[in-house]
């Protein structure tokens, strides 16, 4: 029992420790992600017989590729398509006030006239706030060195330490392995497998799932001619965390603007397709072939763990979040297994079984 309560203790002095310097550790964090999902491929390089050292600088110039494309493509056409709905929003809330307002007041007798007029002050008055600190900030970005430096310290480092943990991650998963009490090695290792399978299954294949919706329905929405397309669909794919919350706040964006922009019923038809396309896509080729059956996170579960993180620990806390809840739950399983193969669970049958033994 000692032990127990010695292991207990250096778990509680570690947990004060993360705590007390979460504001240092978000790029270690970071880092730590960046390379834990880079090590699949750096390993892939390898048995293509290139050297660590130089399979590593392979996957960072894949990551260097994507981050490019993502500045000089992505992230211009998102904000681009952020300005174009933020000033379509008044446009909206007019013929929201015109032509379904008298509908809703004919089919009902309840006249939305004042909350439409007060949600187009209230969304005024936030965007001036919005300009308002956003200029106030960045203000204070420019007079403040020390904060600047400090930003662009923690960004610079990610790379940086990644890069040095995927050149000696094999060393120190064996380095870790080396430390453990020899009679707990065992177990210890056989849980540390599982939760990688979990980590790696959601971390790589949902990422994965979630990058391959955003694109298929930004892709599908474009073609069609559906403003925002690209942001609906990258929304819709980042949403997609949680199962069928990607395809509900998708489909529903993309057919209001659709209605507004088209106004007939073969546009709206039209989402639905591409909608119903990816969902079919996900549930045939994307969840079987990089999901399987090995995370079982409940929606409701990974919801409770990025809010919870978020709160507790800010970015921080958001990035280990998800990962912190895999292992928790590998962790409960065992708790579970050992539960109901205890004599606690089920006194007599590990009675009838002394029983028989003797």
């Amino acid at each position: 029992m000692p032990r127990y309560w010695w292991l207990a203790l250096v778990v509680v002095a570690l947990v004060a420790l993360l705590v007390a310097l979460q504001s240092m550790l978000m790029p270690f964090f970071a880092a730590m992600v960046v390379a834990y999902l880079g090590d699949p491929l750096a390993n892939r390089l390898e048995r293509w017989g290139l050297s660590r050292p130089v399979a590593v600088c392979g996957v960072f110039l894949v990551l260097l590729l994507v981050v490019a494309v993502a500045l000089l493509i992505l992230i211009p056409l998102m904000v681009q398509q952020v300005r174009q709905f933020t000033q379509s929003v008044p446009a909206i809330i007019d013929w929201v006030q015109t032509v379904l307002g008298p509908q809703i007041r004919g089919w009902t007798g309840y006249d939305p006239s004042a909350e439409l007029d007060n949600l187009r002050e209230t969304l005024a008055e936030h965007w001036q706030q919005a300009g308002g600190t956003l200029a106030q900030v960045l203000g204070q970005v420019g007079r403040s060195g020390m904060a600047f430096v400090t930003w662009v310290t923690n960004v610079s480092l990610v790379p940086v330490v990644a890069f040095y943990l995927l050149l000696d991650w094999r060393r120190l998963i064996d380095s870790v392995q080396s430390l453990l009490p020899r009679q707990w090695e065992p177990q210890v290792m056989r849980l540390a497998r599982r939760c990688d399978e979990v980590l790696a299954a959601f971390m790589r294949g949902q990422l994965l799932v979630m990058l391959s919706l955003g694109v298929f329905y930004a892709l599908g929405l474009t073609l069609m001619g559906v403003r925002f397309g690209l942001l609906i669909g990258l929304m819709a794919g980042l949403a997609s965390i949680v199962p069928f919350l990607g395809f509900i706040v998708g489909i529903a964006a993309a057919l209001i603007v659709a209605f507004f922009q088209f106004g007939s019923w073969l546009a709206l038809a039209g989402v639905v397709v591409v909608f119903a396309l990816g969902q079919l896509l996900e549930s045939t080729v994307l969840q079987p072939k990089l999901l399987g059956d090995r995370i079982g996170l409940h929606p409701v579960a990974v919801i409770f763990a990025v809010l919870a993180g978020g709160h507790l620990f800010g970015f921080t806390g958001v990035l280990l979040a998800l990962p912190a809840a895999a292992v928790i739950m590998v962790l409960l399983r065992e708790v579970n297994d050992r539960y109901k193969n205890s004599t606690l669970y089920d006194a007599a049958r590990h009675g009838n079984g002394d029983e028989e033994s003797r």
